[in-house]
């Protein structure tokens, strides 16, 4: 490993928030989490209902879990 660092205090910072486990602090973003999953687990089931199953349904699946877990650590990681 090299002897140089390019740490910064915004990037540790940055790791950091990233990182940490964010809580839902309130029943609105709880509410925030659930509406998120509900509609992407509709619109699994749609997809599911009406693609031919493929390697390409596979992955859409797989894409809209990935942009469930992001919008829900989006609304996670916003400041109260």
């Amino acid at each position: 490993m090299s002897e140089h660092s390019y740490h910064d205090p915004r990037s540790s910072q940055d790791i950091d928030h990233r990182f940490d486990f964010h809580p839902a602090t309130s029943a609105e973003k709880r509410g925030d989490h659930g509406s998120v999953r509900a509609e992407c687990k509709s619109l699994a089931h749609f997809l599911d209902r009406n693609v031919p199953p493929s390697r390409e349904k596979a992955l859409a699946l797989t894409n809209l879990e990935q942009a469930m877990f992001w919008a829900n650590a989006a609304i996670a990681r916003q400041s109260d």
